[in-house]
């Protein structure tokens, strides 16, 4: 785990600090420090909280009295396909401690699963549905009109089951689902000011443009919310944040390509440059919010977005990272 914070801290004092004495400095800063901007747990097993070089032990967390409480924080569960179902994972850790979120932010992926949750699932119930996505012709539809591979009726069908009525606010915890405007470019996030269908949201967040069919609510088409925000930190109401980023930075490695057919490369880099466009996207995000926030970056690099079939070995990518 790595905890820092998202500006450089100034120690103040009478005299300059020695360079050779400043991790020390800002070893004392933090530990007396109630306010850290960010946590970032690294997903590495055992985990631990490290500041540079300094290294603390996994219940670091408790020992700064920095905590979840239940009720009291936001949800953040980022995009990223069958990444995503990393994040049940740490749902399933979430309710083993019986801690429940305040607010659910979702995109994409993590959208689907935050609503599930949201309208008072549990993690086994979410998981019998996620399995369901094994078999790509349970969900996919090939689509020979429009501006997408695939039709979206299947899934709404399997949405529509979920869900059924539902709007935006009769969940039992409150949700926000980040999709994209496509006629002007905007964020548009979905929450219970809107008088809109989950199962709308949920299919406006997803759809990834040229892949899901585009979705129309209200007049406005709307496409997958990882184009503005993929990891919805922005979008908290609690100054305690649990964010869940399947495309952070353990998603991606140091090397290159290097199959025997170049089609494989070529596919492969393509998905490696938008990983790394959407982790340097979510970095921006975070580096303009001054909030507590727990950062879990699941080790998902040696898995594609499209393996929906791994879902077990996906799913324990997320388990005891808190």
């Amino acid at each position: 785990m790595v905890a820092r914070r998202a500006h450089n801290p100034k120690v103040v004092g009478s005299n300059p600090t020695p360079a050779t004495n400043i991790l020390q400095a800002l070893s004392r800063f933090l530990k007396q420090s109630d306010n850290f901007h960010y946590f970032l747990l690294s997903g590495r097993k055992p985990g631990y909280i490290t500041f540079n070089k300094l290294q603390y032990g996994s219940n670091a967390i408790q020992k700064k009295g920095t905590c979840l409480v239940d009720n009291n924080f936001t949800l953040v569960l980022s995009g990223g396909g069958a990444l995503g179902i990393a994040h049940l994972g740490v749902l399933h850790d979430l309710e083993k401690k019986s801690i429940l979120p305040g607010e659910i932010v979702g995109t994409s992926m993590g959208g689907i699963i935050g609503a599930c949750l949201a309208i008072g699932m549990r993690e086994e119930e979410i998981y019998e549905q996620i399995k369901k996505f094994a078999g790509v012709f349970n969900w996919i539809k090939f689509s020979f009109s429009g501006n997408a591979m695939v039709d979206n009726d299947k899934l709404a069908e399997i949405f529509t089951a979920i869900f059924e009525e539902r709007k935006m606010k009769d969940t039992s915890i409150p949700l926000k689902l980040i999709a994209t405007n496509l006629h002007d470019g905007r964020k548009k996030v979905f929450d219970l000011y809107d008088d809109v269908y989950i199962k709308d949201a949920v299919l406006s967040t997803m759809a990834i443009p040229g892949v899901f069919e585009e979705h129309t609510v209200k007049g406005q088409t709307y496409g997958d919310g990882f184009l503005c925000e993929n990891l919805g930190v922005t979008e908290a109401e609690f100054d305690t944040i649990l964010a869940v980023d399947v495309l952070g930075k353990h998603s991606f490695g140091g090397a290159m390509p290097d199959n025997f057919f170049k089609t494989s490369n070529v596919l492969e880099m393509f998905e490696k440059s938008v990983r790394l466009l959407i982790y340097n996207q979510t970095r921006t995000h975070l580096s303009h919010l001054n909030k507590n926030i727990y950062l879990v970056e699941p080790e998902t690099k040696a898995h594609k977005t499209f393996q929906f079939h791994k879902y077990e070995e996906i799913r324990a990518l997320g388990l005891d990272l808190l």
